[in-house]
Formats: C-alpha cells, structure tokens, sequence
C-alpha cells in the first residue's frame, strides 16, 4: 500500500505572504490546526509545499511572544522546508519518516513535487485500523471452515 492510497486529496494551503490572522482565520473556518504552506515554481502553476503552519507556531512564536500578527506572514511563522513524502512512498518509509521527523503530518507530493494530499497519524491509524481487522477476520474465517469441516 502507497501513501497516495491513503492520505487526503482536499489540502488546505496557504500562501506565504498571507497575513498571519488570515492563517488563522482559515484554521478556525475550516476546523484544522495545520495548513500547507504554499508556492509556486518559476515557470509553473504547480503548488509546492514551501512550509507548514500550525495552531501550535501561531501560539508560541505570536501570541506567547505578544507580537503584533498584523507585522507577520505565514512565510514568518512557518517551519521552511517541511518533511515531505511522495505519494508513491510506502506506508512503512511515511511511518519512519513521521517517528524520525517527529510530527503527526506530513504534505504528500506527486512525480514533479507539486502538493496532492496531506498525510497525518488519523489516516495511518485507520489504515493499520482496517489492515488488523483483515487479519482478525482471516482468524474467525479459519476457524469457522475448520469447525465446518471436522464437526
């Protein structure tokens, strides 16, 4: 199984010269405490992940800091260079990468490194979820022959 099986298609981005209240307006509208931060190669319209941000950077490098947010862009507050993984990746090497790197989500990039999905610890969860059912389902089915079999 490949991380573009599984992680969500519907990213929601931002770019890096958005005000940071903007960021945050979109956080609350939308429900979520991560966007991707985004760009666009030179000559292309392919969104690139330049940056996450996260509730978290919002909270502890602005308000912890009592900064003015009218001062700051997302580019400001963003982790640069995000860990990335390619849609084509395992299940396994995203997994490593995620425990490796430390964080619970992770922007999903396609053959040419534009942004396709978002990868978090919910998605794998709920794959590995399904993966132990599967095996469970094997073990009742087994037994079930097996009883049909020699009464």
């Amino acid at each position: 199984m490949n991380v573009g099986n599984i992680c969500q298609r519907k990213t929601i981005t931002v770019d890096q010269r958005a005000e940071i209240a903007v960021a945050a307006r979109l956080m609350r509208d939308r429900h979520v405490g991560y966007l991707v931060v985004v760009g666009n190669e030179p000559g292309t319209d392919l969104p690139r992940p330049v940056g996450v941000l996260t509730d978290r950077d919002i909270v502890v490098t602005v308000i912890a800091k009592e900064t003015d947010p009218k001062t700051l862009r997302a580019g400001d507050v963003m982790t640069l260079n995000p860990v990335t993984v390619g849609e084509s990746d395992s299940v396994e090497r995203a997994l490593q990468e995620m425990r490796h790197s430390g964080v619970r989500r992770v922007p999903v990039t396609g053959s040419r490194g534009e942004l396709v999905g978002v990868l978090s610890l919910d998605d794998l969860l709920e794959f590995l979820a399904g993966q132990i059912q599967n095996v469970a389902g094997a073990v009742r089915n087994e037994r079930r022959i097996e009883g049909a079999l020699r009464p």
